[in-house]
């Protein structure tokens, strides 16, 4: 069998297995589950035959997230951020401007983040087998001898790979094939090549912290949202849920209890994504409008007893080292490729498309103003944003700038949101508690960073 050509995308410093299938009018980019392999994928006959029909009426991606696959193994926990950044390098390695995304399992929420943050370049997005929240997998992963998180790394760790917990996962994920001794064997040695234990442990623990369901309304796009009712692996209820928060999304529910999308009665679900997306494609739907609303990351930042400082050094002084504050923090901001939205007064207002990042510049503009004798605080929250004339405005604004106003000296506190958005990563953080935000309702909980685990790129 002749396999398509595996090439690799730059995305920072790590490369990003990708292939090329079909030569359809638009592209759609399958973003994958737990694991995959792109070469040894077409070893087996019922993958290849989804690839192939997929392909038959588009430009067809598939790639290997980052620490799986053919791809570049990396330290720590991938964050849903930096393996959408993985997705934005293929698309400007193949000259692809805007796309369709298809995510599977994990990577619909990874989808879901991407079409909020980015809906210039997401022409639609289909969920299928959709896992939003760790509690709302299927009972299975719930078991008693799973008492908790730990116990489940532990066995991931102790058992990855052995013919007994790769029967116990095709259990979840492919039940009609339990019998099929091929694909069986097939799918016991695509989890070895996928990941190694390790590399197993750090997606667990990165899909057991991670939960999108607060990013759901915030999508823009036209999505389609696609679940088997007697799904094993991810429970219905992520389907029902999908549903109704994402506005004017379409649902269909599919007979079948498996889990992979390309066992059972996958032609049912190639025919839902073709139907769909080929409709898209002739109407002006898919090239879109620009966006009016998207999903953003918040940073403020305020220097500490500027008055005093003011008095103290002088009007022209004190102008002397602001500008020297600006081009500090303006060094950061394009570092970490952040948009300045304001920058009056003693302080600066930014936006990021990824709340890690955003976390990051914040750490980077606090060490960078500290040669400069200046302190500073920041706030950072991630939520929906009007955009207007290139610039954002809206209730997430307000929040961040009153997250800001609650941190200490050279603290840098985020909202509830952001710190789930960015869970599993390398971050920590200490809860601050529930705080009264001035003008916006109800208590927020809100949380300071403590450590990172690793530098900034």
């Amino acid at each position: 069998m002749e396999w398509p050509e595996t090439r690799y995308a730059r995305s920072g410093r790590v490369n990003v297995a990708y292939q090329v299938v079909g030569e359809g009018p638009f592209d759609l980019i399958l973003v994958p589950g737990f694991i995959s392999n792109v070469e040894y994928g077409w070893e087996e006959p019922t993958l290849a035959s989804f690839y192939r029909q997929l392909a038959s009426f588009c430009r067809l991606i598939v790639f290997d997230k980052r620490g799986t696959g053919l791809s570049d193994r990396v330290s720590g926990v991938p964050s849903l951020e930096e393996r959408i950044d993985d997705v934005r390098a293929i698309m400007d390695a193949v000259g692809s401007e805007r796309a369709a995304l298809l995510g599977y399992s994990e990577g619909a929420s990874m989808s879901a983040l991407f079409a909020a943050t980015q809906p210039e370049r997401v022409a639609a997005l289909v969920m299928y087998g959709s896992s939003l929240a760790w509690e709302w997998l299927a009972q299975r992963h719930a078991r008693p001898r799973q008492e908790s998180a730990q116990a489940v790394l532990t066995e991931v760790e102790q058992r990855w790979g052995t013919p007994g917990y790769c029967d116990e996962l095709l259990a979840d994920d492919a039940p009609s094939m339990l019998d099929n001794e091929p694909f069986r064997r097939w799918y016991a040695t695509r989890l070895r090549l996928g990941a190694s234990p390790a590399a197993a442990v750090a997606l667990t623990r990165m899909n057991m912290a991670t939960d999108t369901r607060a990013v759901l309304p915030t999508i823009r796009v036209p999505t389609l949202v696609l679940h088997r009712v007697g799904d094993r692996n991810v429970m219905v209820r992520n389907a029902h849920y999908a549903a109704e928060e994402i506005p004017g999304a379409r649902s269909i529910l599919l007979p079948g209890d498996d889990h992979l999308p390309w066992v059972g009665d996958s032609q049912a679900i190639v025919d839902a994504i073709r139907d769909f997306l080929t409709d898209l494609w002739r109407s002006d739907a898919w090239q879109g409008l620009e966006p009016d609303r998207m999903l953003a990351t918040v940073l403020f930042t305020d220097i500490v007893d500027s008055t005093a400082q003011a008095v103290r050094l002088g009007d022209r002084e004190w102008r002397r080292l602001l500008e020297e504050h600006n081009v500090a923090v303006r060094r950061q901001l394009a570092r970490f490729r952040g948009t300045e939205q304001d920058a009056a007064g003693d302080g600066v207002f930014a936006s990021f498309d990824g709340p890690g990042r955003a976390i990051r510049c914040a750490e980077s503009i606090i060490g960078a103003v500290e040669s400069l004798g200046l302190e500073v605080r920041a706030g950072l929250h991630t939520g929906e944003c009007e955009v207007v004339d290139g610039k954002i405005a809206g209730i997430a604004v307000h929040i961040g700038s009153r997250v800001a106003a609650q941190a200490g000296p050279g603290e840098i506190l985020v909202s509830r949101t952001l710190h789930d958005l960015v869970a599993g990563s390398d971050f920590e953080f200490e809860p601050r508690g529930a705080h009264e935000l001035k003008g916006v309702p109800g208590a927020w909980e809100l949380f300071a960073l403590s450590g990172t685990g690793r530098p900034a790129p």
